[in-house]
């Protein structure tokens, strides 16, 4: 079945979002930030923002867990825009080729209800899709097939015309495992060479 539409994960793939860009000039000391972002604030307890529970409801759960930080824990979510740092250069241009070529564009990410509002409309990479399914929104992650079938489901999309592109090998294995073809990003060079090997001229 031929490649009809591809689907985009946003963090890291189009999107450079990153505690460090917040925590970093912050810090000024990469033990103690590596410290915070790996027991304090780890990326698995920002998950849990992105599967749909509140930030404040997460927040005053890490502070009661480690008062000492509490300014730092208030940080993650307050000062949340900080952590972004642009789009990733030349996935615009590579996304407009696509797009040029008749391919529908589409994402699906991992994302906060509260905080994805806040880049929506900021980056024009985003405008290129036709459509996207954010986890926040409906209370369910990647790698969950349920999230993928949703996104099917919303713009009719047939699992085996889809290709779906991630920086994570589990949200690869999730997609495949309701027959969307998966492709793990690492930089915008190697996605045009593995495209080119899947996708007809």
């Amino acid at each position: 079945m031929m490649i009809r539409n591809i689907i985009f994960d946003f963090g890291a793939v189009l999107l450079d979002w990153n505690p460090e860009h917040l925590y970093g000039p912050y810090f000024k000391d990469e033990a103690r930030m590596r410290h915070f972002l790996t027991e304090i604030c780890p990326y698995s307890w920002n998950t849990t923002v992105d599967a749909g529970r509140s930030t404040a409801e997460a927040t005053a759960e890490r502070i009661a867990l480690h008062p000492e930080w509490e300014k730092e824990i208030r940080m993650y979510y307050g000062e949340w825009t900080k952590m972004m740092g642009g789009q990733i250069p030349g996935m615009q241009e590579l996304a407009e080729g696509l797009r040029e070529r008749g391919y529908r564009l589409y994402g699906l990410s991992n994302w906060s209800a509260e905080t994805f509002p806040l880049v929506r409309d900021r980056y024009p990479v985003l405008r290129l899709l036709e459509g996207y399914v954010v986890s926040g929104e409906e209370k369910i992650v990647k790698p969950d097939p349920r999230i993928y079938r949703i996104l099917m489901e919303r713009y009719g999309l047939k699992p085996e015309e889809c290709l779906f592109i991630d920086d994570n090998p589990d949200n690869i294995a999730g997609g495949e495992a309701v027959g969307i073809r998966g492709v793990v990003f690492s930089s915008p060079e190697e996605l045009k060479k593995q495209l080119a090997e899947v996708l007809p001229e």
